[in-house]
């Protein structure tokens, strides 16, 4: 197959930003993503790259006041007021139920994989609405059921910080995952709800322990939406080859993230990143998880992208690297697009 048919396939991503940022720029109705902005995630870029759909977090922002150096190697970050993460929460919910409401031929929300494929037949982008860290959800889990209905279909209980669900990792490097204990009571009853209501249980950002808890109390495929391979990189973002294994006898599945420190062998978080960095977690990735068990969870607008993707618009060139490597058309299909399909399918319908 010639380069340039391989720049056509459609990719679902596991993991972006886009919904986070627009409320932070006071974009109640998402009209950036619309008319362009200055991100990694538009639509004119989607449309560009390929981008077919994916999993559009809600993601609570750290207090500026406590925040650590972005740019610092080890990066620890505070547990945040639950009250603000409530109203960022319904605020960041609000913006994707605005904009798939005013531009349903441009983007819809899907809560099945089936939805999802009939998106991308009309043309539409495909928003699987996700939570990454569950701080504006409460002990009792009322609002989980809210966001629910509201099309909620995947969340991550914790961010790279602790709350009263469990504890994420920092980011450190190099530095194992196991940082701390695992998930509280309330992250085991929240756990149990979201496998009763079909809600997808993100694995990515949760410390070893909590990893563990997972693997012990669940009955679902293990998904971590965004890692990469901690043996390639030993950041504690990263998944170990026993969690790995772990994912796989479960017939879970993984997400490679884009971003630089988390794929570059000394971690720094530098843009210029080479396609052979991501290439060598793919390969440890599929080594260990097989053909289905590898997809693509770029972290568009939340981390630092390797300059010769730089933004969706240059998915197609993560697909010829993927080519020049020797993939085949089948396998680059798989990762781009199907095992994420596949996978949803069994875990959310």
């Amino acid at each position: 197959m010639r380069i340039a048919e391989m720049e056509q396939q459609h990719i679902f991503d596991g993991h972006n930003d886009v919904l986070s940022c627009l409320w932070r720029e006071g974009q109640s109705a998402g009209e950036g993503f619309f008319n362009g902005r200055d991100g990694h995630l538009d639509l004119a870029g989607c449309r560009a790259g390929g981008f077919a759909g994916g999993f559009f977090a809600v993601w609570c922002s750290t207090d500026p006041a406590t925040a650590p150096d972005p740019m610092a190697q080890f990066r620890e970050f505070p547990a945040i007021d639950p009250a603000r993460a409530h109203l960022e929460t319904a605020a960041q919910v609000a913006i994707l139920l605005r904009m798939v409401r005013a531009r349903p031929e441009a983007i819809r929300l899907c809560t099945s994989a089936a939805q999802i494929e009939a998106a991308r037949a009309a043309g539409a982008v495909a928003a699987l609405l996700h939570i990454e860290g569950c701080e504006g959800i409460g002990a009792e889990l009322d609002e989980l059921h809210l966001y629910h209905a509201a099309g909620l279909r995947s969340l991550g209980p914790v961010w790279s910080r602790p709350n009263i669900f469990g504890h994420g990792v920092p980011f450190n490097f190099p530095a194992s995952p196991d940082t701390g204990p695992g998930l509280t009571e309330a992250g085991k009853r929240l756990l149990a709800e979201c496998e009763s209501l079909g809600v997808l249980f993100d694995l990515s950002h949760l410390n070893e322990a909590g990893f563990w808890d997972v693997a012990r109390l669940s009955g679902r495929p293990l998904v971590a939406t965004h890692s990469g391979a901690h043996a390639m990189t030993p950041a504690t973002r990263n998944l170990t080859d026993k969690q790995l294994d772990a994912v796989a006898e479960s017939g879970g599945l993984v997400g490679l993230n884009f971003g630089c420190q988390f794929l570059r062998q000394d971690g720094q978080k530098r843009a210029d990143t080479a396609p052979e960095e991501m290439l060598r977690h793919l390969e440890h990735l599929l080594a260990r998880l097989g053909e289905g068990g590898v997809a693509l969870g770029s972290d568009f607008d939340g981390a630092l992208m390797p300059e010769f993707i730089g933004s969706a618009r240059g998915l197609p060139k993560l697909v010829t690297a993927m080519q020049a490597a020797g993939y085949a058309p089948e396998l680059i299909r798989r990762i781009c697009w199907q095992n994420w399909l596949d996978m949803l399918a069994k875990t959310i319908g």
